[in-house]
């Protein structure tokens, strides 16, 4: 139970890897706070939690509105006395090749996962700062390094990297660590949208997929919660400002 006594924020916690973490983390002992657009799927997951026996509160957030990033900070502190980690898992794709992006595809893309993280971060770090404590994760991608059809993700998935070494070393006094997870190919419900808007069979594309990761098998959301965990942990207490790429072979 190394997550006793904590309180956790989980942006996107509706679906995917932030569902994964929501769990996980509830079940090594933390209050959660599940987050996502919609409030549906959020309670489906908090409510899962409760009936495992953990605690979690269900919030809809619009993580590109400073204030439903502050409601979401206010919730956890109000229903569990302080917040002690955030993960900021939401996000959205918008791929086409640049001479046909709009910029509808942009802007919803940069605003969701940079504009989306900085409001979070933003509120989350006041009350990490006054009890002198503090875990964010913040999610990244390989599309980082570059990706055909993704400058929009690939942009803001880099960014975000730049966005977490600032804050680590802003941060650092105050005993908040800030990390990136970047995620190969996961098995989500993002990737089979991808697949199906190519007119590819899921199983096929998977399979595809794994042909060119050394392990030889695509990610599951678990893969990558268990390396959230461990940021959000206090057995990663001396690591602050790194990138760990969770993709079954070398990044980077």
């Amino acid at each position: 139970m190394r997550f006793d006594g904590r309180v956790a924020a989980v942006t996107g916690g509706g679906r995917g890897i932030g569902e994964a973490t929501c769990q996980l983390l509830a079940g090594q002992g933390a209050s959660v706070v599940v987050s996502d657009l919609d409030q549906a799927v959020a309670e489906a997951v908090a409510a899962g939690i409760r009936d495992a026996g953990g605690k979690a509160e269900a919030v809809a957030t619009d993580v590109t509105r400073a204030a439903d990033a502050q409601g979401m900070v206010d919730l956890g502190r109000e229903k569990f006395g302080r917040l002690d980690i955030l993960v900021c898992c939401a996000g959205i794709t918008r791929d086409n090749l640049l001479f046909k992006m709009t910029d509808e595809d942009w802007n919803g893309v940069i605003t969701t996962h940079l504009t989306g993280s900085f409001n979070c971060v933003r509120a989350a770090q006041a009350p990490m700062v006054e009890q002198k404590y503090g875990k964010i994760v913040l999610l990244s991608s390989t599309s980082a390094l570059g990706n055909r059809g993704q400058t929009n993700y690939s942009t803001a998935k880099a960014g975000l990297q730049g966005m977490a070494k600032t804050l680590a070393v802003e941060l650092g006094p105050f005993n908040i660590n800030v990390n990136v997870v970047a995620p190969g190919f996961v098995e989500t419900r993002m990737t089979q949208a991808t697949a199906e808007r190519q007119g590819i069979d899921w199983e096929t594309y998977k399979a595809e997929r794994a042909k060119a990761i050394p392990l030889r098998r695509t990610g599951k959301p678990d893969d990558i919660a268990s390396v959230i965990a461990f940021l959000a942990s206090d057995e990663s207490s001396y690591v602050t400002g790194q990138v760990i790429y969770v993709a079954g072979g070398a990044r980077g």
